[in-house]
C-alpha cells in the first residue's frame, strides 16, 4: 500500500479562488504503519468573518502572528508529496491547496481520494455521509470539530474503521471506482487523466497534423473532457470525434465567464467553420434612430463593427445583412401601420402620400394626418422588442472573477488581466470588431461590470 496523507483545512470561506486557508491538519501514515501528525495555523492575509470565527473557533487574533501560506508551503508539500491525498469532500481541500500552491507557481497534482465517496460506495444503505454522520454511525472519537487536525484524525479513524468492518476487496473496489480511468482512445496518452485540472476553463482537441477539431468550455475541465469518452457516449458525432483526437490541451480560467469568453474567441480563431462565422460578423448591422427634429425619428441602418453601441446610441436588432434588416422593418411597418416614407423605405415628393396610405396600411403621417411625434412613439414601441442592451459606460469596464478581470468595451472583449500592467497593455491593443456571440455572453453579466476609472484601479 502506498503512503497516505489524511488532510483537513480550515478556511475563510468556501471558494478557493477568493478565500484563504487559516489552518492545515495533516496525518501522515507510512507503509510500515508509522503515523505523524502536523497542525499549522496560517495567516490568510484577509479578515476572518464572525460566522467563520464562530464555526471554526479560529479568530483573527489567533492567526495575527501565524505565518502566511508561502512560509509553510515547503513543509506542507514535503508532507504531502508521494502520498495518497485523503480528505472528506476532498475536492474542497484539494482545490484550496492547489490554488495556494499555484499562487507560488508550484504544481500540485496528487492522487486524491474522497472519504465521502468512499462512504457512499461502502455504505449505500445510508443517506447521509457528512463527517457528523460518520461520527455517529461508526462511533468515531471527536476531540473537536471544525479544527483541522481534529477533523483529519476523524478521517483517519474512519479509514481504520472500514478496514475492520469491510473486506479489503470491497475497499479496493471502491477505491478503483473513484480513480477509474475512462476508455480513452488508444492514440491518447493515458497519463493525461492524472494531470487534468478540475477547474473552469477551455479544452481543445487536436487531430492529425495538429489540426484543431473541437473547442469546448467547462466548469470542471477534467469532468467535461472525460465525459467525451464515457461509456454513456452514444452520439455518432461524439464517437467520430473521439476517433480523430490525437492531442488534448486546456486553458484554466478563474470562472465560467472567462471560460465562455475564451471559448468564443478560440473557436473563431481556430475552427474553420467558426472563422466563416467571424467573417459574417463584419456584415452584422442594426437599426438606430436619428432625430430629424420636430419629433421625427428616422430609422438608419448601421454596421455594428463601427458603432459604439452606447447609451446615446440605442440599437434595435442584430441582422446578418441589410436585406434581412430591411425585411424586418417592412414587416413592422405592415404590422403597426407605419409610414414607409418616414421610415426611409420609400422616397416620395413632399406632401405626397406613400404607397401604403392608398391601401390603408399607413395612418397618413406622410400627409400630416397623423402627428409625426405620435408616429415616432409607435415606431419606438414597435422596435422595443428588438432593442439591444445598451453599453452602460462611457468607456471600458471590468468584470472581476476570482483573481482575474475581464476587460470589455462597447461589448467588445479586449482580454483578461491579472494585474494593472496587463490592463494597460490590453488597452493599447486595437479593439476587435463587434461579435454577436460575445455580446450575448456579456449582456448576461452586465450587472457584474464596473467602469474602468481614469486611473486603472489597483489589483492590490
Amino acid at each position: 500500500m502506498r503512503p497516505l496523507a489524511f488532510v483537513d483545512l480550515e478556511t475563510t470561506g468556501a471558494t478557493a479562488s477568493n478565500d484563504r486557508i487559516t489552518e492545515i491538519g495533516i496525518i501522515e501514515v507510512d507503509t510500515d504503519g508509522s503515523v505523524r501528525e502536523w497542525q499549522q495555523l496560517v495567516n490568510p492575509g484577509v479578515r476572518i468573518s464572525p460566522f467563520i470565527e464562530q464555526l471554526t473557533g479560529i479568530s483573527n487574533a489567533m492567526v495575527a502572528n501565524a505565518p502566511p501560506f508561502e512560509a509553510v508551503a515547503a513543509e506542507a508539500l514535503r508532507r504531502l508529496e508521494g502520498r495518497l491525498f485523503i480528505a472528506h469532500n476532498a475536492k474542497f481541500d484539494y482545490s484550496f491547496l492547489k490554488s495556494e500552491f499555484k499562487r507560488l507557481d508550484i504544481t500540485f497534482r496528487p492522487l486524491v481520494m474522497c472519504t465521502v465517496k468512499l462512504s457512499r460506495a461502502l455504505f449505500p444503505e445510508f443517506a447521509r455521509h457528512n463527517l457528523d454522520s460518520l461520527i455517529e454511525r461508526h462511533g468515531l472519537r471527536a476531540n473537536a470539530r471544525h479544527r483541522a487536525l481534529a477533523d483529519a484524525q476523524l478521517i483517519h479513524q474512519f479509514w481504520q474503521k472500514i478496514h475492520v468492518d469491510r473486506s479489503i476487496d470491497d475497499i479496493e473496489s471502491a477505491l478503483r471506482a473513484q480513480n477509474a480511468h475512462p476508455n480513452l482512445p488508444p492514440q491518447i496518452d493515458p497519463g493525461v487523466v492524472d494531470v487534468l485540472p478540475d477547474t473552469p476553463g477551455v479544452y481543445l482537441f487536436y487531430g492529425e497534423n495538429n489540426l484543431p477539431l473541437h473547442v469546448g468550455k467547462a466548469k470542471d475541465i477534467r469532468q467535461r473532457i472525460l465525459s467525451h469518452f464515457s461509456a454513456k457516449q452514444h452520439s455518432a458525432k461524439e464517437i467520430a470525434l473521439a476517433q480523430q483526437i490525437r492531442r488534448i490541451d486546456w486553458i484554466e480560467t478563474a470562472g465560467e465567464i472567462g471560460a465562455l469568453l475564451k471559448e468564443s474567441a478560440l473557436s473563431k480563431q481556430l475552427l474553420p467553420g467558426n472563422s466563416r462565422q467571424q467573417r459574417k460578423n463584419e456584415n452584422l448591422c442594426t437599426w438606430t434612430l436619428i432625430d430629424e427634429g420636430n419629433g421625427w425619428l428616422r430609422p438608419e441602418l448601421a454596421l455594428t463593427q463601427t458603432l459604439d453601441m452606447g447609451i446615446r446610441n440605442a440599437c434595435y436588432g442584430l441582422f446578418k445583412n441589410s436585406k434581412e434588416a430591411t425585411d424586418v422593418l417592412r414587416a413592422l411597418a405592415t404590422e403597426q401601420a407605419l409610414c414607409d416614407t418616414l421610415l426611409g423605405l420609400e422616397k416620395t415628393a413632399p406632401g405626397k402620400a406613400c404607397a401604403g396610405y392608398a391601401i390603408k396600411r399607413c395612418k397618413g403621417a406622410c400627409l400630416g394626418h397623423e402627428a409625426v411625434t405620435k408616429h415616432s412613439m409607435r415606431l419606438v414601441g414597435a422596435l422595443a422588442r428588438l432593442k439591444l442592451v445598451s453599453w452602460p459606460f462611457n468607456g471600458p469596464a471590468l468584470i472581476r472573477e476570482g483573481d482575474e478581470a475581464h476587460l470589455v468595451n462597447a461589448w467588445r472583449y479586449l482580454g483578461t488581466a491579472k494585474n494593472d500592467e496587463e490592463i494597460y497593455a490590453l488597452l493599447e491593443n486595437n479593439p476587435p470588431g463587434f461579435d454577436h456571440d460575445t455580446y450575448k455572453i456579456l449582456a448576461k453579466y452586465v450587472g457584474k461590470m464596473m467602469p474602468l476609472p481614469g486611473q486603472v484601479e489597483s489589483f492590490r
